[in-house]
């Protein structure tokens, strides 16, 4: 992919079938975090409060990253597990087929956003 400049241009160089999905992550976050601004930052589309990146997500060939500060994580670790889906220090995995619930999303990025405020 080459570097986009905003999240619909992100989106649409995506790989087809992960675009749906992230789609659908860009709109829950949007109203997770209404007050967040859109931007591109480290080559992938995120939602910035302050100087902070509270939530950024990825596309990759065969699936897709959702990026939060790793206090988020670590607090949610069994909702990820519940889910199925793999996480890393600061991100959680998902694909079309094992999508992350909205109502998971809205905690990660809820989490996240309290936490950097800390």
């Amino acid at each position: 992919m080459t570097v986009s400049t905003d999240h619909d241009a992100y989106i649409a160089e995506a790989p087809e079938h992960l675009r749906a999905s992230l789609v659908q992550l860009r709109a829950q976050l949007a109203r997770t975090l209404p007050d967040a601004e859109e931007v591109i930052a480290y080559k992938m589309p995120g939602f910035r409060l302050g100087e902070s990146i509270v939530a950024g997500y990825a596309a990759f060939s065969k699936q897709c990253g959702l990026y939060l500060f790793p206090s988020a994580i670590a607090s949610h670790a069994d909702d990820i597990a519940a889910a199925g889906l793999k996480s890393t220090k600061t991100g959680v995995t998902f694909s079309p087929s094992r999508p992350i619930p909205d109502g998971l999303v809205e905690k990660l990025a809820l989490a996240s956003r309290r936490d950097q405020s800390l």
